[in-house]
């Protein structure tokens, strides 16, 4: 009865309930809310504040410390573990068991009833084992070997992509701190004028204005600078993220100035799409995934036939028995039977024809994503590519900017401390080189990332 008692009191502790009003949340206890063991840890990587990282170092990181390889690792173990338990269907299966008994009975003989005791112990076996099945096992096994084949290639297809999304943050990165680079050099530059407003203003030859609107054009070329510095730190947390880290700063890397540029690109578009099409992962594993739905196929399609199968089952055994006014008795031996079975389903309904028709119908929509998957392939290499060239000829086209700018600047702040100019002048060329700074350093990282990202779609990040 207590017991009774207790469960009923425990039980609703224990019980999931909904919130107990809808004006406010719900506060969950700590039990709920540590949930299982180890759901989460910190991270294990760590940053070496005096390295400098290089986009290859930050790409070993990632690929050892970022959790998704892991997961598609795992999910790759776990395949190739499936085509062991598809293989051991091969062999036959063996069970025993080990049975030991001890009967004590009073026993009626004639008008006495007699003691007996018996005492029994005994081991079975079971032997069965698939002859024959009309290739029903090999297609298994081949559908575990394709799975696990396109788990690989889904597990190289995950460094393909982590491989990207650190570059792609890596020269955002860059970004960032080329155009903080370049706000700090265009305040200078608007602190130069206004400095030498001042002095005009100071000797007579500017007006009050001029200063004014010198002072306007640091104030905004600052203001330009502090945006640039919470983008730069944004963009650190986030390329901490991509290598499997918390946001630190610790983090280093090789700043813009020391990257290689390239400067074109040794292939053509054809020869790039084949490349592609040749390595790309993604496209592997869909072709993986043709020879499973085939395999699953001749599964199916061996429904259809019988199966042979054998089962031995023998069953050593030891009995010893005792009556009263008599001697121990025994009788020791092996039992047991062999026997051969043929089974065959004769009719089901048409479930194993819908099963073939639903086979042949995944494995033509598998081809068909091939085809499908190609195509998509062929047109994002040739987006990359026109992107790189196109790329290519805006950092041509900004790096001849920006030395104009430079040389415009220059002449208009001298002509402007020789009085021969204007401030407006002035600052229209400051505001000028400031924006080909900016657009100078967009397109060196935009021809960086768009090297990257046709290495990401014709799969050459693999090697």
């Amino acid at each position: 009865m207590w017991v009774v008692v207790f469960l009923l009191v425990v039980t609703p502790a224990f019980a999931q309930s909904a919130p107990p009003s809808s004006n406010r949340p719900w506060t969950a206890n700590p039990d709920e809310r540590r949930g299982p063991a180890e759901p989460w840890r910190e991270s294990a990587l760590r940053f070496d504040p005096t390295k400098t990282y290089s986009l290859a170092e930050l790409i070993d990181l990632a690929q050892r410390h970022n959790p998704d390889t892991r997961v598609a690792w795992e999910q790759a173990r776990a395949q190739a573990a499936a085509v062991g338990v598809a293989r051991s269907e091969l062999y036959p299966t063996l069970a025993a068991a080990a049975l030991a008994r001890v009967d004590r009975t009073d026993v009626l003989v004639g008008n006495t009833f007699v003691r007996e005791q018996i005492r029994s112990a005994g081991l079975t076996f079971d032997l069965t084992y698939m002859i024959f099945d009309f290739g029903g096992r090999a297609a298994r096994i081949d559908t575990a070997r394709a799975e696990t084949l396109a788990a690989n290639f889904a597990f190289n297809d995950t460094h393909r992509k982590i491989i990207y999304q650190v570059s792609a943050a890596y020269y955002r990165l860059l970004d960032a701190s080329g155009q903080e680079d370049a706000a700090r050099a265009s305040l200078a530059n608007a602190q130069a004028v206004q400095r030498a407003a001042e002095e005009r203003l100071q000797n007579g030859l500017a007006t009050l204005p001029d200063v004014l609107e010198a002072r306007s054009a640091a104030a905004q070329a600052d203001y330009e600078l502090q945006a640039a510095l919470g983008t730069t730190e944004i963009r650190l947390g986030n390329l901490a993220m991509a290598l499997g880290a918390i946001p630190s700063a610790d983090l280093r890397v090789q700043p813009l100035g020391e990257v290689v540029q390239p400067d074109s690109i040794g292939t053509t578009v054809d020869e790039a799409i084949n490349r592609a099409l040749a390595r790309r992962p993604d496209l592997m594993q869909q072709l993986a995934e043709i020879r499973s739905a085939d395999a699953r196929t001749r599964e199916t399609r061996a429904t259809f036939f019988p199966t042979l199968n054998v089962r031995a089952q023998p069953a050593p055994q030891w009995l010893h028995g005792l009556q009263r006014t008599f001697s121990w008795a025994r009788a020791d031996g092996l039992f047991g039977g062999v026997g051969l079975s043929l089974d065959w389903t004769v009719f089901d309904g048409g479930a194993r024809s819908h099963a073939v028709a639903e086979a042949q119908a995944n494995a033509a929509a598998a081809r068909g994503r091939v085809a499908s998957i190609r195509d998509q392939i062929a047109n994002d290499v040739w987006t990359a590519y026109s992107q790189f060239t196109t790329a290519l000829r805006r950092r041509q086209a900004a790096t001849a900017l920006l030395d104009s700018a430079g040389q415009s600047y220059a002449a208009a702040l001298e002509s402007y401390n020789f009085g021969l100019r204007s401030l407006l002048d002035v600052t229209a060329a400051q505001r000028t080189l400031a924006e080909a700074r900016s657009a100078d350093v967009l397109a060196r990282t935009q021809a960086l990332s768009a090297l990257a990202n046709l290495a990401f779609q014709t799969g050459n990040s693999i090697p």
